[in-house]
């Protein structure tokens, strides 16, 4: 992947962190925890990092948690609580990981800022270092200030965007939470990153729309390459990557596999099969030496958009002492 060297785009990154910050809508800001607790995004990048060091492919979990948290009542951490009915435990979320990175954060932080960060605000900033590790060029800032949700249920997460929805149903999901088409086909790009289990794809191997076949959009090649990683009836829970040969790299080849027939979600893939959406795909895949900037860019703009669905500032929610659990 080709990219602008650093000493040609100083002016270019500045423009984007302007953007960014603009669109954080005066609901969080910039710089909220300077005075408070100046050291956070260090010590949550250090969380992050010795996890990355210890297991590459965990971190790369966060960016989705934090997609998943933020899609069902606002990025409120809400996704982090534990206990029975909550949203930790429903059906889209039992396969995520890196819940403790999130705790080793928070632990540091209430040692030298109790009461003050939350959880909502650690996810946030850890999903973007997570890009950041697996080689994301633009290290956005991410405004702050979100507190942490009081409720947390399973039931709540029945509308998040599933691994075999339609284009018109993805579309319709991002809407509803203020988001555009640009932004769903930006946000699915994070799927360059990371695995997913046998279970939520292999019905496109086998028996694809009750057709005793697989899907005709999988590239015959790949299909055999998936069926042996998942044979039929085999292990539900082993992981495949969902970007081949670069899951904890962040660059375009996602997008890539999707024009090759190789992308391993039946809602990836669809992406390609719809006019408005590859038009916008094939952008990311377009100008030598503008590729892996330009999705970066849109990546981060798309990140702090969703970051700011439905958050809750002020004197709403609370600030957790525990992430886990409500105070």
């Amino acid at each position: 992947m080709e990219v602008f060297s650093h000493n040609k785009t100083p002016l270019f990154f500045l423009v984007l962190f302007t953007s960014l910050i603009t669109l954080a809508l005066g609901q969080t800001r910039v710089g909220f925890y300077q005075t408070s607790c100046p050291r956070v995004e260090a010590i949550v990048q250090s969380a992050v990092a010795a996890a990355n060091r210890a297991n590459p492919g965990v971190p790369p979990g966060l960016v989705r948690m934090f997609f998943h948290d933020c899609f069902v009542n606002g990025c409120d951490a809400s996704i982090l609580i534990n206990g029975a009915g909550s949203e930790r435990t429903a059906g889209p979320n039992t396969l995520l990981r890196g819940y403790e990175i999130i705790d080793a954060a928070k632990t540091q932080l209430e040692t030298e800022c109790p009461g003050v960060v939350s959880c909502a605000d650690i996810l946030a900033i850890a999903a973007r270092d997570s890009v950041l590790l697996a080689g994301g060029i633009a290290r956005w800032q991410v405004p702050t200030g979100r507190r942490d949700g009081l409720v947390s249920r399973a039931a709540d997460t029945t509308n998040l965007p599933a691994f075999n929805d339609p284009v018109d149903v993805q579309i319709r999901k991002f809407a509803e939470k203020g988001l555009n088409t640009q932004d769903l086909v930006t946000l699915s790009g994070a799927h360059t990153l990371g695995t997913g289990a046998c279970l939520v794809f292999s019905y496109r191997l086998y028996n694809f729309n009750n057709t005793n076949g697989p899907d005709p959009s999988i590239d015959p090649a790949f299909l055999t390459t998936l069926r042996n990683l998942c044979p039929n009836g085999g292990d539900s829970t082993r992981r495949v990557a969902l970007d081949t040969g670069s899951e904890n790299r962040f660059d375009t080849s996602y997008f890539a596999n999707l024009r090759s027939g190789r992308g391993v979600l039946e809602s990836d893939q669809v992406l390609w099969g719809n006019p408005t959406t590859r038009t916008l795909a094939q952008r990311f895949l377009g100008v030598s030496g503008l590729v892996g900037l330009t999705f970066n860019v849109e990546f981060a703009r798309s990140m702090v958009r969703m970051g700011n669905i439905e958050v809750k500032t002020g004197t709403q929610g609370e600030i957790r002492r525990i992430c886990s659990a409500f105070n």
